[in-house]
């Protein structure tokens, strides 16, 4: 394999970074975040090594959803902006090598959609057939269908105007888009294509499993559709005929043997890259216990697939941290270790924290967490302010808890906006991990602070390609709480070793294919270790330590 690969495959070893542009910094001072705020951080960004932007919704919105509940696919929510705002963004992204992709919400659409809004208004309607509808309701109770069961009882809503039921496997003023009426499937190419004019250079694709169910379509129209991942692999098609090096992003929450297919199984002519649900859970469940064997016992598991697709790695995003694969007792373990109060928790199966005061704010543990993440075989995820070690502000409801203002300096609102703090559609955080301890201006000050930390992770990310690429496996020693993994691609291999446990220990390894002479150069701090003539070390860790070790042989030519 060649080097220039990395650039073709770009995603692979990309870093990514989710934002929404309205709790990301306000420019205009009206106390909601912007495009031109956001352009105005893209040097940040740039700094901190970021090398993907994904924008979370910015449609215009009914605004029930946090925008996930669009109501004109083609729009710019007017408060963040115009589409010359988002071009100028694209453009200056580029420029600072950071390509930008946007969220891809088609599965529904607002019931203030104007298509929703034409169908309900008779059963006549053109648009009639853009949704799913039902004359009565089902025998059997779907209660246990619904996403979001503090909120809903049932997938089914009366519509009273037309004494018809419609689908919403999301909240009741969410319905769903039937895909399987061609009319929907061209209208949501027409949307992609459009975005792609603009410069982006993907999407974020949400809640494909159920975009693809043809929950209550009629059989006849089911069968009109064929194969849904017949479909996704043509959105793929569609993608890459418009952009070349286009990807699509899916949040695909399932085990791992039915999220292979979503790749397109050994074709990878579906999702380009899908977050690993899995794996993140178990890593939880790790840290829970102190113990890597959860973890390893998942990376095992994972199954490999086609060499254009990746996976990536993630310890938050902006939804709750849902820990549904686990088992009843698993997720108790992780409930008692992080989230033990129940408003902490969230429909009875995930936390709506963020990872900081899950770990009590212990730098070691936040680093070495960090660098787990950053060195699992995948693409690493960032959800913003995840980089400063910021909390969440549990006085906000639901999910949104996670989604509180940038904290940028330790001044009024966090340095977000300068409007009073009356006019913030969400409070700041306050108290341990508020602006006035937890600041982007205080630690890029800072050459021991997480955002440090994290940007040299990046920097050492981006320099092994094989963390992206490589033939990854686990290296047998003795001690349970330590991850040992080895990843090699051709000539380049690093060697991972993490502590998840507070008590210090050594690590023997051995390497018994290494090259006569061969040292391990730690690549996060100053240091190496010789390898004996068959290939042995020893490691010593700190408590919740960790070391990235680039296998140098005699010859070697990489930087180090």
């Amino acid at each position: 394999m060649r080097i220039s690969d990395t650039a073709d495959l770009w995603w692979k070893t990309a870093v990514v970074y989710c934002l929404d542009v309205e709790t990301f910094l306000d420019w205009d001072g009206d106390g909601v975040g912007d495009f031109a705020g956001v352009t105005e951080r893209v040097d940040y960004l740039a700094e901190l090594g970021v090398t993907c932007l994904w924008l979370m919704p910015f449609y215009p919105t009914a605004n029930r959803d946090d925008g996930y509940d669009i109501t004109d696919f083609y729009g710019v929510d007017p408060r963040l902006g115009t589409h010359g705002d988002v071009v100028e963004l694209v453009r200056t992204a580029r420029d600072r090598g950071i390509r930008v992709i946007v969220d891809l919400v088609v599965n529904h659409t607002s019931d203030k959609h104007p298509w929703f809004k034409a169908a309900r208004s008779s059963k006549q309607s053109p648009f009639r057939d853009f949704y799913v509808w039902r004359a009565e309701l089902p025998d059997q109770d779907t209660s246990d269908e619904v996403v979001f069961p503090d909120q809903e009882d049932s997938i089914w809503e009366l519509d009273e105007r037309t004494g018809e039921y419609y689908l919403h496997q999301f909240y009741k003023h969410q319905p769903d888009l039937n895909v399987a009426n061609p009319r929907v499937r061209d209208e949501i190419a027409k949307v992609m294509g459009f975005w792609l004019e603009l410069g982006i250079s993907g999407f974020r694709v949400d809640a494909v499993p159920f975009l693809l169910e043809l929950k209550g379509i009629k059989d006849s129209q089911a069968e009109g559709f064929g194969d849904p991942h017949d479909y996704l692999a043509s959105l793929r098609s569609f993608l890459e005929r418009r952009t070349g090096d286009g990807i699509l992003l899916g949040e695909v929450n399932l085990p791992y043997a039915e999220q292979k297919k979503f790749f397109g199984g050994r074709d990878g002519d579906e999702l380009t890259m899908m977050f690993d649900f899995v794996g993140m859970q178990n890593l939880y469940l790790s840290l829970a216990r102190q113990d890597a064997r959860p973890l390893a016992r998942t990376l095992r598991r994972r199954p490999a697939v086609h060499p254009d697709s990746q996976w990536a790695s993630f310890l938050r995003n902006h939804d709750e941290l849902t820990l549904d694969k686990l088992s009843e007792s698993e997720r108790q373990e992780v409930f008692a270790a992080f989230g033990p109060d129940p408003d902490m928790q969230l429909f009875g199966r995930g936390l709506r924290r963020r990872l900081p005061p899950m770990l009590d704010g212990d730098p070691r543990r936040l680093k070495m967490a960090y660098s787990l993440m950053f060195s699992l075989p995948g693409t690493p995820s960032l959800f913003y302010g995840e980089e400063i070690g910021m909390g969440e502000n549990l006085d906000i409801e639901g999910r949104l808890a996670v989604r509180s203002p940038m904290q940028w300096s330790s001044e009024r609102n966090g340095g977000f906006t300068t409007a009073a703090p009356s006019r913030l559609r969400r409070p700041v955080v306050e108290g341990a991990f508020g602006p006035e301890h937890v600041n982007v201006a205080d630690q890029r000050a800072d050459p021991d602070s997480l955002l440090s930390f994290v940007a040299l992770l990046i920097r050492r990310y981006r320099e092994s390609p094989e963390l992206g690429w490589a033939d990854f496996r686990i290296l047998e020693q003795p001690h349970r709480s330590v991850l040992a993994h080895d990843s090699q691609w051709g000539d380049r291999r690093m060697i991972a070793l993490h502590n998840l446990s507070s008590e210090p220990c050594t690590v023997p390894i051995q390497l018994t294919d290494a090259e006569p002479g061969s040292r391990l150069v730690d690549l996060l701090q100053k240091g190496e270790t010789e390898l004996d003539a068959r290939g042995r070390a020893e490691v010593a860790l700190d408590a919740y330590g960790y070391r990235w070790l680039r296998v140098v042989t005699p010859d070697g030519r990489r930087l180090v």
